[in-house]
């Protein structure tokens, strides 16, 4: 077993009790500390990095293992305009990290794909992913829901999220976020929103409410940002993923009446009221579900899982990358990472 107390690691910025700017999602004054609502979580490592078996696990700030896809709170303050963001895949790296929906207290684990472990190849001109890359947690894109915009059901998971700030997060960091628009993914005939939004403490937060202040102060961001979700499985012989809306963004409003809606799909999905299939929602705080568990059982999951050990061998997938140019559509095979 290893603890992990995130280098990036802080206090939550949902104040109670204080005036929010619905433009910002800043606090307009400065609460005492024993008025402030604060989260803070930390992870547990299980099993050997770089293999199969590896698992992150959460914990709060009392020891007590939780559930990051049930158990820490879709938003961040009490007047709904700040959400929790799980971070997953941290800006500028290619491991396919992921909230294990089908694992019990559904720690962050990495994608396999036929038996091994998955890598995003780097779309000329970028390396890796181009954002802190995660999920809104207690939310989930409901496969047997027809949405009625794009014609196509969830894709089973929670919904994605592109934080664009500055800073680079960690994997499993929890930062709150304020979003700014909405982008509809089709892959592989589901749909697959991607939120764009921005950390609350980032240092541009305060000049970006709105997906036309992204086009302002972080030009060619947004068409990145859409070519590079078009195209980033086609060097493993995936067809171009599409877009509802002609891979149009939606404004602020559209994008928070779709998370709201999965949110109620995931309430659904905790209180047995629709059929989740494998997923597995075992949670500690759910109020009424009857998937809840004791604080006993939620330590004992974690404690069956392998221990911690010493990092296993990255991969060839690991250190080669495929070099997708998107423009002339050649792949090379570069060996290393290509450095941002």
């Amino acid at each position: 077993m290893r603890l992990l107390l995130n280098p990036f690691f802080r206090f939550s910025t949902a104040y109670v009790g204080s005036q929010t700017s619905l433009k910002t999602g800043f606090s307009s004054q400065i609460l005492p500390f024993h008025l402030r609502k604060m989260l803070h979580y930390k992870m547990e490592e299980r099993g050997q990095p770089n293999t199969l078996d590896y698992r992150i696990y959460f914990k709060t700030s009392e020891g007590k293992h939780i559930s990051p896809f049930h158990d820490i709170p879709l938003f961040a303050g009490d007047d709904q305009t700040v959400f929790n963001m799980v971070v997953e895949i941290p800006r500028w790296t290619n491991a396919k990290m992921e909230i294990a929906t089908k694992d019990p207290l559904n720690p962050i684990k990495q994608d396999v794909k036929k038996g091994k472990l998955r890598y995003v190849a780097n779309v000329f001109p970028h390396k890796g992913y181009i954002w802190n890359y995660g999920a809104l947690p207690q939310t989930w894109e409901d496969p047997s829901h027809k949405d009625n915009d794009t014609k196509c059901c969830g894709d089973n998971d929670p919904i994605d999220v592109c934080d664009i700030g500055s800073k680079v997060c960690s994997v499993g960091e929890v930062i709150q976020v304020k979003v700014l628009g909405i982008l509809a993914m089709i892959d592989e005939g589901e749909t697959d929103w991607k939120i764009i939004a921005i950390d609350v403490q980032d240092k541009d937060a305060p000049n970006i409410n709105s997906l036309d202040d992204v086009r302002k102060l972080k030009p060619g961001y947004l068409e990145s940002t859409v070519n590079w979700l078009k195209r980033y499985k086609v060097p493993y012989g995936k067809p171009e993923n599409q877009f509802a809306f002609n891979g149009e963004f939606k404004d602020k409003d559209f994008a928070v009446e779709v998370i709201k809606s999965t949110h109620q799909f995931w309430k659904a999905l905790t209180q047995k009221q629709t059929d989740g299939g494998a997923i597995n929602c075992k949670n500690v705080s759910v109020c009424k579900s009857p998937f809840q568990c004791s604080e006993e059982e939620a330590c004992s999951i974690v404690q069956s899982a392998p221990a911690f050990g010493k990092s296993g061998t990255l991969p060839e997938e690991g250190t080669k990358h495929i070099w997708h140019e998107s423009h002339s559509l050649q792949h090379y095979l570069v060996s290393g990472f290509w450095e941002h």
